[in-house]
């Protein structure tokens, strides 16, 4: 069970790119919660994920202490819809569902920072505990999240004019 968890239902085993897959998967069914179900649930879905994600690495961790199994993406799971709750809550303000361009925005620049490591993302993935495996995706997804939401303000600052 923990090995499902900590892979994300074993999309953490696909080659190659595991965390790829995983932020793929986890940004396919972000959008279907937020579409289908609307923003809280995945508010709700992504606490969860990432109260799980801190416990079940943690588990994972015991035998390979110092390690960052690339099969483990329950982390990229918990940055990516980190990074899709800002675009969601800019729909769910304006009480629309969310459309593809927000939901792919935020994977793109997930990953970009999730791979790039800048600042914080980079200082957690130093960490050799199941704190720097979660932390560093969550840094990547607040940054994707608040430029996904700088990117959607200057689109639409020149699309009004």
């Amino acid at each position: 069970m923990l090995r499902a968890i900590n892979t994300f239902g074993f999309v953490g085993l696909m080659r190659p790119a595991p965390g790829t897959w995983g932020s793929l998967g986890a940004v396919l069914l972000g959008w279907a919660i937020e579409h289908w179900l609307g923003f809280l649930p995945l508010v709700a879905a992504f606490v969860a994920v990432t109260a799980l994600g801190f416990y079940t690495v943690g588990a994972a961790l015991k035998d390979r202490p110092g390690e960052d199994p690339s099969e483990i993406v329950i982390d990229e799971v918990a940055g990516q819809w980190l990074a899709l709750l800002f675009p969601a809550m800019g729909f769910w303000m304006r009480d629309v569902p969310m459309v593809w361009p927000g939901a792919v925005a935020a994977f793109v620049l997930f990953r970009l920072f999730d791979i790039w490591k800048p600042w914080l993302v980079g200082r957690a993935d130093r960490r050799h505990d199941a704190a720097g495996v979660m932390l560093d995706d969550l840094w990547a997804g607040l940054f994707a999240g608040v430029c996904t939401v700088i990117l959607a303000g200057l689109y639409h600052g020149v699309m009004m004019r």
